[in-house]
């Protein structure tokens, strides 16, 4: 019979594909005769267990209190270690590398101590270690001895030059400290003291703390239901174990010692919780909290009672309240799932269009205000889709024609065929000098073009391809211009898209100069200005009026100029940056022309070969 029920809840869930009209409310049918049938089950546990939780739960709320006090008795610790190491004469008194150096400001230095410490009377003693390892001690009561040779060989010493400023905890000074007539235990709070002006290390500053201090930050906490309260280190060693009955104390202390396996296992597996421990057949409920840049532990020890007596009214009663809100539960998820089906379904038939390419706008009557969002959601969607579509194809035409110009300014079979031409006449007239040095531009230029097929070069390759290509135009076309550079150093390793300044220069030779019939001048100049690199190409040829330039500019977008040309330059630029307005145009006809380019510091990483 049980097999022959999963078998059908399996067909339903994992055979044909359902309508979630269906699914949606036997799901729920499930879940609610699972739960009810449960919670009878467990009800009983729960119930018995209640009690235990809630003294668990409140001890581990004391036991945060307590550490939050702790905390804030060592950030006031911290706090007045910074009165310490603050105290100008201190300062003068460790910047002349030994404490002993000056008597009388070790005097005023000691009674700013034993003040503090009357004002203060957490802190048992201060010590002080200048760089030189001599000890400057002030205490209220006996001093604790410093059992090692140096400072140096203290197991705490590296870390706490690596903390660079941050404090450590230490129980006992990790053994560095010891009281000679006395067993009472007492944290140490060790920190460099650093030069208030130029930060460098002066010392090493240990207050120590006295344990009783620990108890009164927490005993206003405690209650008389035999709370008992320990601290440990990160050692687990105990700082401090205080119980509300002090008969007690030796029990308490030898269960966290017999039991100190078993805790520290607890400890790594969690940063807080709760265990049962025994100890001569009484049991004890233990909360713990570890945390802390300094990994103390708190913990908290209680007598565990076991609660016999089970409230089976409140068992029944629950039973009862689950059976009817289940029944209202089951029945209801019918009108719920038809609210959220149907929409659901409409949403379905607008997007089973959208594979065809018909992307259209859902419009419908909603119910809710999540169903809304989505509808606006997948509406902005198609809309998206739609005008990206449209920009990706218009983009992916503009790259493809500047990379076609790109190649075509590359290699330029005109000029190619003419600088040969002029290689060949010098040859013929014996002027082997010019010849050489025709060649030696020509491949140089060549050479920089083609730049091993990358599309980004730097702003000193570029005007490297400008200088070859003036000087194979300087020997073509001799006595017709004169080229000028200008370039800061600082522009020479600027990222740019490589053939920008080559074709706006042969425009600025063969339309601005050469037509004007007398020797002109081209300058090229470049310079950093706000995190962008500013190149110019200014001649002083015919120039050119507003409507002229208009003209140039639309007759090249239709491609009616079948030349790389400024508009060319111009889409290259605009497809490197984003449509930013990298290029202005000034021109006065009779006067010259000045192009300008704005070349952003940076290039994309897609654009990086």
């Amino acid at each position: 019979m049980i097999e022959r029920m999963t078998r059908s809840v399996k067909s339903i869930f994992y055979g044909k594909p359902r309508k979630l009209a269906f699914k949606i409310p036997f799901a729920y049918f499930l879940v609610i005769l699972f739960t009810v049938g449960f919670s009878y089950l467990v009800m009983n546990q729960i119930a018995t267990n209640t009690a235990q939780k809630k003294i668990n739960e409140a001890s581990l709320q004391t036991i945060t209190s307590i550490q939050t006090n702790v905390d804030l008795m060592i950030e006031n610790v911290n706090n007045y270690s910074k009165m310490i190491f603050s105290d100008h004469n201190l300062q003068n008194l460790l910047r002349q590398g030994d404490v002993y150096a000056n008597l009388q400001t070790q005097s005023k230095v000691s009674a700013y101590l034993y003040n503090l410490m009357q004002a203060v009377p957490i802190i048992d003693s201060v010590n002080i270690f200048d760089n030189s390892g001599h000890r400057f001690s002030v205490g209220t009561e006996e001093l604790p001895t410093f059992m090692d040779a140096n400072i140096e060989d203290a197991p705490w010493y590296e870390q706490v030059v690596q903390n660079k400023g941050k404090y450590i905890l230490r129980l006992n000074g990790s053994g560095t400290f010891q009281k000679g007539t006395t067993d009472d235990n007492f944290v140490s709070f060790i920190r460099l003291i650093r030069d208030i002006d130029d930060t460098s290390r002066l010392g090493i500053l240990v207050i120590n703390i006295k344990d009783d201090a620990f108890v009164q930050a927490y005993s206003s906490l405690l209650d008389q239901n035999s709370l008992e309260i320990a601290i440990l280190d990160e050692n687990n060693q105990i700082i401090v174990a205080d119980s509300t009955e002090d008969q007690s104390d030796a029990v308490f202390k030898e269960l966290l010692t017999t039991n100190k396996d078993t805790l520290e296992q607890q400890f790594q597996q969690g940063n807080s919780g709760v265990l049962t421990m025994s100890s001569d057949s009484q049991k004890y409920s233990v909360s713990y909290l570890s945390d802390g840049q300094d990994h103390w532990k708190f913990v908290s020890i209680m007598p565990h009672n076991s609660i016999e007596s089970r409230n089976k009214s409140i068992v029944l009663l629950a039973l009862i309240l689950l059976v009817i809100n289940g029944t209202i539960f089951f029945v209801s998820s019918f009108v719920i799932s038809r609210s959220i089906i149907n929409p659901i379904h409409k949403l379905l038939r607008s997007m089973n269009k959208a594979p065809s390419g018909n992307f259209m706008k859902v419009n419908v009557e909603l119910n809710s205000y999540e169903f809304e969002q989505l509808y606006n959601g997948y509406n902005q969607m198609i809309e998206q889709i739609d005008q990206l579509l449209k920009r990706v194809i218009e983009e992916q035409r503009t790259i493809r024609k500047a990379e076609l110009s790109t190649l075509q300014s590359q290699i330029k079979p005109h000029f190619l065929y003419n600088t040969l031409d002029s290689i060949t006449s010098l040859a013929l007239s014996g002027l082997n000098d010019q010849v050489c040095y025709l060649i030696e531009a020509l491949g140089s230029y060549y050479r920089m073009s083609v730049s091993k097929g990358k599309d980004v070069i730097t702003v000193g390759e570029e005007i490297e391809i400008v200088r070859n290509y003036l000087k194979i135009q300087n020997v073509r076309y001799q006595d017709v211009f004169e080229a000028q550079f200008d370039v800061d150093e600082d522009c020479y390793q600027s990222p740019i898209p490589k053939l920008v300044l080559q074709p706006l220069v042969e425009n600025s030779l063969y339309h601005g100069i050469r037509p004007k019939g007398v020797k002109g001048t081209i300058r090229i100049s470049a310079r950093n200005s706000e995190g962008a690199v500013i190149l110019s190409i200014a001649d002083d040829g015919v120039g050119m009026s507003e409507e002229e330039i208009t003209q140039i500019l639309y007759t090249e977008r239709k491609g009616e100029i079948k030349s790389f040309g400024l508009w060319g330059t111009m889409e290259r630029l605009r497809i490197f940056y984003g449509d930013k307005d990298c290029v202005t145009i000034e021109s006065e006809p009779g006067k010259g022309t000045i192009i300008t380019l704005i070349i952003p510091n940076g290039v994309d990483a897609s654009w990086e070969n």
